[in-house]
């Protein structure tokens, strides 16, 4: 029976053709066991975080966290973005990348599975931060180095080198109470992130080869996707040089700004919440409403497995934990965790070399990872992608303490 304007009356047909489309359009029941399952999630979660903060302190904290956030880490990173995508446009523009793809295609390849001009995101990131490998991303001239299926693999290339200039210098700069420098144990640390980056990328390729195959074009599709041999030839901008590094620097910056629009969502939500499991309470150990203060959880989770940790890890103390953990988060946070474990004797030569691994190698992924997938336009794999990520970082952690106690050996 079908009633006026075609709509299918209640009843045996209507729900057949229900059941039949539900999985096409996303159809769930209007109320099914996952509402349930959310609301206790959600009531455990907020009510362990008012219960431990007070209901008041913890919205002014999650609302001061997420405005700090906003003004000092998505605006840098906009910042940075803005730059480096102008940069990235006059690399394209004038062949830089095409030079590097050519140079390095022999090194990549076997190593990552992405060609040459990965290193290019792979050097930005160093010396910036996780999303500027986006900005190359979203540039033409740069994706049509790559197959579809290696392009959400830069989220996680791109991470594993994020803040590494800044957590090696940092970690370079401290000095233990015996007066011991740490340059050998950072740069062991790099070796470490690099094992981890190649861990990372070679599993999230396994799940993007399976989704994708290997012969879709990135670019395809896309004016200048299908040209002449990529060995040969590039896609360049009409008028003279000046003209055309203007065009590109111009072209660029628009890219960084729309990815750093983007990324706000991701990194004030997330963020916000890693934050507030990982930090302690405030200045003497009150909750006052301020941003970035928290409940601990996550060091506390570390510790209870330290006993498996610490012996992949080598730490000598178990606090050593809180800095991997906090780095899930913020690596800038994570490293401020460092100095004092140093003055106090409960971070070592060792130490250092698996914080500068591990703090490069997933450098706050957990609050970047979900923006910088939704902004490649991959947002499905996202799930997987941090997957990758976390067994990249620990790898990267084991291999830097066993690099150390091999190079400390002779």
């Amino acid at each position: 029976m079908q009633e006026a304007g075609g709509a299918v009356a209640p009843g045996k047909t209507g729900g057949s053709a229900v059941e039949k489309d539900k999985s096409r359009y996303g159809l769930k029941r209007a109320v099914s066991g996952e509402s349930f399952l959310f609301l206790g999630f959600f009531f455990v979660l907020f009510g362990a975080l008012g219960h431990r903060m007070g209901l008041v302190n913890m919205m002014n904290t999650m609302m001061n966290t997420a405005y700090q956030l906003l003004l000092d880490t998505v605006f840098y990173i906009m910042g940075i973005a803005v730059i480096a995508g102008a940069v990235a446009g006059l690399l394209s523009e004038f062949g830089v990348v095409a030079l590097v793809n050519k140079v390095l295609s022999p090194l990549m390849k076997p190593l990552y599975g992405l060609p040459g001009a990965s290193v290019v995101g792979v050097l930005a990131t160093y010396l910036s931060d996780n999303p500027a490998i986006l900005t190359l991303a979203n540039d033409k001239g740069f994706r049509r180095y790559f197959k579809k299926y290696q392009l959400p693999a830069l989220t996680n290339i791109g991470t594993a080198f994020g803040m590494g200039m800044i957590i090696t210098t940092f970690m370079i700069g401290l000095k233990a109470p015996a007066g011991e420098n740490f340059i050998k144990a950072a740069l062991v640390g790099n070796l470490g992130a690099v094992i981890g980056s190649v861990v990372s990328v070679r599993i999230m390729l396994h799940f993007t080869k399976r989704q994708f195959g290997t012969e879709q074009e990135a670019g395809s599709g896309e004016a200048g996707g299908e040209v002449a041999p990529l060995g040969n030839y590039r896609v360049t901008r009409e008028g003279s040089v000046g003209g055309r590094a203007l065009e590109a620097m111009m072209d660029g910056g628009k890219t960084g700004v729309d990815m750093g629009l983007a990324i706000i969502p991701g990194v004030l939500v997330i963020c916000t919440l890693v934050l507030m499991l990982t930090n302690g309470a405030g200045a003497g150990g009150a909750y006052t409403g301020a941003a970035y203060e928290g409940i601990g959880l996550l060091p506390w989770i570390g510790e209870k497995l330290s006993f498996v940790l610490t012996p992949l890890f080598g730490f000598t103390s178990a606090e050593g934990i809180a800095v991997p953990v906090t780095a899930l988060g913020a690596a800038g946070a994570a490293i401020g965790l460092v100095p004092k474990l140093v003055a106090s004797g409960g971070a070592l030569g060792n130490d250092i070399a698996v914080f500068t691994a591990m703090c490069m190698c997933w450098s706050g992924y957990l609050s970047t990872h979900v923006a910088m997938m939704g902004s490649l336009g991959f947002r499905q794999l996202t799930g997987k992608a941090i997957l990758a990520h976390t067994a990249g970082g620990l790898c990267a952690g084991v291999a830097a303490h066993w690099l150390y106690v091999l190079f400390t050996a002779f």
